[in-house]
C-alpha cells in the first residue's frame, strides 16, 4: 500500500479538488475497514482462547448452559446490525462525495473534446464559441486553479480516461459522449492512461497532463493556435526544407494534418507542433531525433499493433523528415 502511494502517478497523492475528495473517501473507507478487521480478529482470538481453556472434550460437548443460545443469537443479531450500519455509513459517504464532486464550480472553464482510439488520444481545445481551435495528440495542458470540462468519447472500443492525481476513472463508450470536470491545484506534470483493457497496446496508451501557471498556459495556447512554421530555404535548413517536400509528397500528408500547409489528413494525430511534444506514440517513447526516426521507419518495432504503416524511405530521407518534424515547434 505504501509503495503504491510513491508511484509517479498515484491517487494517494491528489493534486486537484476532485482527486482530494476521492482521496478523503478512500482514507475514510480504509480506516473503517481496518477497524472492522481488527474487531473481527479480536473476536477470533477471544474465541480461540476460550476454546483452549475448556477442561475436557466431554465438557465441551456437554449441553449448553441455560441462556447460552439466547446470548449467541444476540451476538449474531448485533453483528449483522453493526455490519448493516457500517455499510450504510459507507454508502452515505460515497453519495456525499459524489454530490460534492458534481457541485464544484465550473465558471470560466477550459473546454476540451477528448477522443480515445486504439491506441492514442486526441484532444481538441474549444474556443469561447464552442468551436475547435486546435488539436494535440496524447497530451493536455491546463492552467492551475481553473476548472477543465472534458467531453469524452471513443471511436472504436471501450476506453477509460484516468489521471490518478487529478480525478477518478471515467468510461468512454463508442457512440456515446460523457463528461468529466477536473481542476488541478498544483503545477507539474501528471500521467494519465487508459484504465480499461482495449487491445494489444492497452499498456502503451498513456498521455501527459501539464499543469501550468495561467501565463504559461496562455503562451502555450497562443502558440498552438498558430500555423506550422515553414522552414526557410537556407543552407542550415536544407534538410528541413527537403523534409517538408517529402512530407507533402508522401503518404504522410494523407493521414496527418499540419495546419498552414496542404496536409489535412485526419486518420493520424495532428502534427502542426509535434516538435514541441515531450513524448511520442501515446507516451511510449521520448520525442528525440533517434526515436522519431525509428518511429517513422518501423512503428511496429516500438509499438506492435500500431496502425501507422512502416516506410521505405532512404536514410537521408528519414533524416530530412526528422529535421522537418522536429522543427515544428
Amino acid at each position: 500500500m505504501w509503495l503504491s502511494g510513491t508511484a509517479a502517478h498515484s491517487a494517494l497523492r491528489p493534486a486537484g479538488a476532485q482527486a482530494a475528495r476521492i482521496h478523503e473517501l478512500w482514507q475514510f473507507t480504509l480506516w473503517m475497514c481496518m477497524a472492522v478487521f481488527a474487531l473481527v480478529l479480536l473476536a477470533l482470538i477471544v474465541a480461540l482462547v476460550r476454546a483452549a481453556r475448556r477442561p475436557s472434550r466431554a465438557a465441551a460437548t456437554a449441553p449448553a448452559p441455560v441462556g447460552a443460545e439466547t446470548a449467541s443469537r444476540r451476538w449474531v443479531v448485533g453483528a449483522t446490525a453493526t455490519s448493516a450500519v457500517l455499510l450504510a455509513v459507507l454508502l452515505g459517504a460515497d453519495m456525499l462525495t459524489d454530490r460534492a464532486l458534481s457541485r464544484l464550480p465550473v465558471a470560466d472553464a477550459v473546454r476540451i473534446d477528448m477522443t480515445a482510439q486504439q491506441w492514442w488520444w486526441e484532444a481538441r481545445y474549444l474556443g469561447s464559441d464552442g468551436k475547435p481551435e486546435f488539436a494535440v495528440a496524447s497530451e493536455l495542458h491546463v492552467p492551475v486553479g481553473r476548472p477543465v470540462i472534458i467531453s469524452l468519447k471513443s471511436t472504436d472500443v471501450i476506453h477509460t480516461f484516468w489521471v490518478p492525481s487529478l480525478h477518478g476513472k471515467k468510461d468512454m463508450l463508442p457512440g456515446r459522449s460523457t463528461q468529466l470536470v477536473l481542476q488541478a491545484d498544483k503545477a507539474g506534470n501528471y500521467r494519465g492512461e487508459c484504465a480499461e483493457f482495449c487491445g494489444l497496446q492497452h499498456a502503451l496508451m498513456a498521455f501527459s497532463v501539464t499543469v501550468q501557471s495561467p501565463e504559461a498556459y496562455a503562451r502555450w495556447r497562443a502558440g498552438q493556435r498558430s500555423p506550422a512554421a515553414t522552414p526557410t530555404a537556407t543552407a542550415a535548413n536544407a534538410d528541413a526544407v527537403r523534409g517538408q517536400q517529402l512530407f507533402m509528397s508522401s503518404n504522410c500528408a494523407q493521414c496527418h494534418t499540419v495546419r498552414g500547409t496542404a496536409a489535412a489528413g485526419s486518420l493520424g494525430p495532428d502534427l502542426t507542433h509535434v516538435g514541441s511534444r515531450a513524448l511520442l506514440a501515446a507516451g511510449t517513447v521520448p520525442n528525440e531525433p533517434a526515436t522519431l526516426a525509428a518511429w517513422i521507419v518501423d512503428p511496429q518495432s516500438l509499438k506492435p499493433g500500431s496502425t501507422m504503416p512502416s516506410s521505405r524511405l532512404a536514410p537521408d530521407e528519414v533524416r530530412a523528415l526528422v529535421a522537418y518534424l522536429g522543427g515544428l515547434q
